[in-house]
């Protein structure tokens, strides 16, 4: 079970501070997230990288549309993994899956917004995706929409995939994601906002640790 930070409310300095102040011992996964893409473009990506060498970095893209091309320029900054909409069509899918595989790298599919979640995950798995991630998004935290029924099920078809969770996870909600048994745990906010982020850090990640 691996511990991924997402980050999304910074620039890309701000991000390597954070990563710092955190330390990449307690972290294996660091998501360089939409909004820093937005405002910073795939330097972010390619700064943090260069910064951290030894971590796993994520590209939130949330790739729609051209998705080898997209896939091609993240990897080319420094992505070893590379985010894709699960609504996507299936050509974008085996495009992102195709690209990834040249160079070794991985594609996590996020599931926001997919309705069929079963019968979708099922279809991605067949496409040869790494990691299938339920996500409950920022509008539907904050109705107390959470991810454990969708991740369930989406562990309950696939054979192949790893699983993914991200959406609100804290400290206090942290034992019951464990107890779900994802592959990739994703926590921003339970973090990023807390006043000591390093031993917050260390402590989830300890905990995940302890349930291989």
């Amino acid at each position: 079970m691996k511990l991924q930070l997402a980050i999304d409310l910074v620039d890309t300095a701000g991000a390597i501070a954070l990563v710092k102040e955190i330390g990449e011992n307690n972290l294996d996964i660091v998501e360089i997230g939409t909004p820093v893409v937005i405002n910073e473009g795939l330097r972010a990506v390619k700064e943090m990288k260069a910064a951290f060498p030894n971590l796993t970095v994520l590209a939130d893209l949330k790739i729609m549309d051209a998705a080898g091309y997209e896939v091609s320029q993240a990897v080319a900054h420094g992505a070893d993994i590379v985010t894709i909409l699960g609504a996507a069509e299936d050509m974008s899918i085996k495009g992102a899956v195709e690209e990834a595989k040249k160079s070794g790298k991985q594609i996590l599919v996020d599931m926001i917004a997919v309705k069929d979640i079963a019968t979708r995950a099922k279809e991605l798995d067949a496409l040869g995706v790494d990691y299938i991630c339920v996500h409950t998004g920022y509008d539907l935290q904050a109705v107390g929409q959470n991810s454990f029924e969708d991740l369930a099920t989406i562990k309950s078809v696939v054979t192949n995939a790893k699983t993914a969770v991200a959406g609100g996870i804290k400290m206090e909600t942290l034992p019951e994601v464990i107890a779900a048994r994802p592959d990739l745990i994703i926590v921003g906010g339970g973090i990023t906002g807390q006043d000591d982020k390093q031993e917050t850090a260390s402590t989830m990640h300890r905990m995940l640790q302890e349930r291989k």
